[in-house]
């Protein structure tokens, strides 16, 4: 051993490298110079001999160390560019010095991290393939601050864990290491030694992409390549802040499509704005289409390559289809390789073990109280909406997020007020919310939330949460329990029908038929009533009904429904879009009015939608009986011409062919306390919808006092009651009553309290 190298070598440290416990091994490591040449050293456990070659030139290393730590003087003053040759037992081996390189962070990223406030921590966390100083390989960077050691390891150095540790960064507690000649397709994992000498294999927090499930290795992967042509979409997409526009959206899996270009077709065919794809992150577990995501910046393998994702997503993007994606940030699964006590302490999860756990589905709550942990979920989020251009994202499990007691019935700690809500998930929604409103304008955020939290929708600088849309669960359950009862007894349940229209303005909502309410179209119509023609009848009537009332729409029936139900959503669709009625003011009370609120004997409602325009009007009569009619009388907003532009009895959609071919003139006959009607056939279990044109009033057959309805609660039962006032009574008392909207049921049923959240450990639900 020579001493002149035996003196320039930091002993204590290579002691920890040799122990697998030095946290900074590129100072112990990294080429220097000295005054006696240039110092090179590594560690190679499993090496019968190691060589520096510089060029041409070969120097061989001095075995410094038994457990395999070499080393060797160069001659010269400046380090040169060189590589390593290690003879194992059956290979020869040459590869650069990954210690030579520097890092990739920053001190300013290392600030942004700890902050909370490191949104592009995609860019540089997890594994990047790069050229460092001319040298192509890989940038790794893991968090695992309480790690004695963490070491990259792979394919490229036979998975040991000896040979490769990271450099840690003390601020932040970031391992960090450039590996020269690792490339895309290379599968590693982190090492990670834990207090008590407890070695973990770990998968890539922010790794691109993954080895097929059930291997949780991760892999090399380039994402940022694709070669977009949606310019012209990302800047139109900008409309949907304004909460004005149409959005109908497709809700589906990738796994039932073959290829992207059957759904974009059939997407495009159908007339949907929006498609809403169940997770396609990573996953392991077969059976939960990805919602216990497993590598959450990663495509799964399932869907194919990053590549193939972006051109999925840019080709629905060329048909003017939006994409958003189903996204969990309230908990992740538990498994050895994965986010649960990552470096050996809970990182991730929350600190406390009774509060970790979901109580119902046994996935680990995130710790929203950590910068770093806010750092890996809205960069995550940052990462789909700007790397893959995806327009939007519906949080699942958002209840499971808000509310410390959900799903608890005892155990649980509360709040420094003693309350049940999450305060640090607030702030995170918050956070994220408004980040994302600023980075990806036009994105859309959507809460699954089945409680009534307060103002979900209303914004952040309003101090309130900041999500553009919830789902609305209470509008599909009651729907779906009234459409369940046979036609004879739904006039027991009248008000499971109407009760959506107390609350339809106090969030800006989501309709929603999809596949987790209503299960594939033979599933949705086994639980309807009646023969197998009233069964898809109803099915018609249901998404029907579900595109005039007011909210955004969300539904998913597949490439295998029949060509008279794709003909009549086609037409809901092309409907919805080109009736500004329908969405232009779906979250102001004067959008909305109704005609036949009380018909329960007869299952019938009728109601208008409206904008500020008379002639955009339209008139909307849903029948849920099983009976037709044939000279159905209903009043009308004003003199004028009344003509059918949708039926959902059409014989082109599979109906009866119950309709109204020629254009309704009112008359001036009073009906539903209105001074105009016209008389049309009514479809058993059907919705007819009438555009309005205003006209000069006819001569009067009758002169009424105009009369108004309005929506009361009976102190003493407790129900719902519609009440009459003439015009002239109103007048008389000086103040002139506006037709019943479900504004005006929203504010009185407000004042006492019929809408109200409960902070109990069930999910919140409307108090009726």
């Amino acid at each position: 051993m020579s001493k002149t190298v035996y003196d320039y070598m930091d002993w204590p440290g290579i002691e920890a490298v040799v122990y697998g416990e030095e946290t900074a091994p590129r100072d112990v490591m990294g080429p220097r110079l000295t005054p006696d040449g240039v110092l090179i050293q590594g560690f190679f456990p499993e090496a019968k001999s190691a060589a520096v070659t510089v060029g041409r030139k070969k120097y061989e290393m001095e075995l410094e160390d038994e457990a395999g730590y070499y080393a060797v003087l160069l001659p010269g003053r400046k380090i040169p560019d060189y590589e390593f040759q290690v003879e194992l037992e059956k290979e020869t081996k040459k590869f650069k010095d990954a210690y030579a390189f520097g890092g990739l962070l920053t001190e300013e990223d290392e600030r942004a991290f700890l902050g909370g406030v490191y949104y592009e921590a995609y860019k540089k966390m997890g594994a990047h393939p790069m050229t460092m100083d001319g040298v192509a390989g890989t940038h790794f960077a893991v968090w695992a601050p309480n790690a004695i050691r963490v070491s990259v390891v792979g394919e490229f150095n036979n998975w040991d864990g000896r040979v490769l540790p990271m450099h840690k960064m003390p601020m932040s507690g970031i391992f960090e290491l450039f590996v020269p000649g690792v490339k895309p397709g290379d599968s590693y994992r982190y090492e990670i030694k834990a207090k008590g000498d407890v070695i973990l294999q770990k998968a890539d927090p922010y790794g691109n992409r993954t080895q097929p499930a059930p291997v949780w290795n991760s892999v090399v992967a380039e994402v940022a390549g694709f070669q977009w042509t949606d310019e012209k979409w990302m800047t139109d997409r900008k409309k949907y802040d304004d909460r004005k526009q149409p959005v109908s959206i497709y809700e589906t899996s990738l796994r039932q499509w073959k290829e992207g270009k059957e759904l974009i077709a059939f997407a495009k065919g159908q007339g949907y704005t929006h498609v809403e794809l169940h997770p396609v992150m990573e996953f392991l577990e077969e059976g939960s289409d990805g919602y216990p995501t497993s590598a959450y910046f990663a495509v799964s393998t399932r869907y194919g390559t990053p590549a193939d994702f972006a051109a999925l997503v840019d080709g629905l993007h060329q048909e003017g289809i939006g994409v958003i994606l189903d996204w969990s940030p309230a908990q992740f699964p538990g498994y050895a390789g994965g986010l649960e006590k990552f470096d050996g302490t809970p990182l991730y999860e929350v600190k406390d073990p009774d509060m970790a756990v979901h109580p119902m589905w046994g996935t680990m709550l995130y710790n929203y109280d950590s910068p770093m942990v806010k750092d890996f979920l809205i960069s995550n989020a940052c990462f789909w909406l700007e790397v893959f251009h995806v327009d939007g994202l519906r949080m699942d499990d958002v209840d499971a997020m808000l509310y410390l007691d959900y799903g608890r019935k005892d155990g649980w700690t509360p709040n420094l007020y003693g309350s049940n809500e999450n305060l640090h998930a607030i702030e995170f929604l918050k956070h994220l919310n408004s980040i994302v409103k600023k980075r990806a304008p036009g994105a859309l955020l959507i809460a699954q939330e089945d409680g009534l939290w307060p103002e979900l929708t209303d914004s952040v600088e309003n101090d309130h949460i900041g999500f553009d849309y919830k789902w609305s669960g209470g509008w599909t359950r009651d729907f779906l329990f009234y459409l369940s009862v046979d036609p004879i007894l739904r006039k027991n349940y009248h008000d499971q029908l109407t009760l959506s229209t107390l609350y339809a303005y106090s969030e800006h909502y989501i309709l929603t038929l999809g596949s987790r309410d209503v299960g594939s179209l033979e599933e949705f119509m086994a639980k309807l009533p009646g023969s197998g023609e009233q069964k898809l009848a109803q099915v018609r009537e249901a998404y029907s009904y579900m595109m005039v009332h007011p909210g955004c729409k969300m539904m998913a029936p597949g490439a295998e429904m029949s060509e008279g139900l794709a003909k009549c959503i086609q037409a809901l669709n092309a409907l919805y879009k080109s009736s500004p009625a329908l969405y232009q003011m779906d979250d102001e009370y004067d959008g909305f009015e109704w005609i036949q609120l009380m018909k329960y004997e007869e299952n019938v409602i009728t109601f208008l939608r409206k904008t500020e325009k008379p002639e955009e009007t339209l008139l909307v009569i849903c029948n849920f009986a099983a009976v037709p009619h044939e000279n159905y009388q209903v009043g009308v907003p004003f003199a004028g011409k009344y003509k059918e532009i949708f039926n959902s009895d059409a014989a082109e959609f599979g109906g009866e062919g119950v309709v109204n071919p020629r254009m309704k003139t009112a008359k001036a006959e009073e009906c539903d306390e209105r001074e105009h009607s016209i008389k049309v056939k009514l479809p058993a279990l059907g919705v007819s919808i009438f555009s309005c044109t205003p006209g000069k009033a006819p001569a009067k057959k009758k002169v009424t006092a105009a009369k108004t309805a309005k929506i009361t609660k009976d102190k003493t039962t407790g129900k719902f009651v519609s009440t009459v006032k003439t015009k002239a009574s109103a007048e008389k008392s000086g103040k002139e009553e506006k037709s019943v909207k479900a504004g005006e049921a929203v504010k009185t049923e407000k004042k006492v309290g019929i809408v109200k959240r409960k902070t109990t450990a069930k999910k919140l639900t409307i108090a009726k």
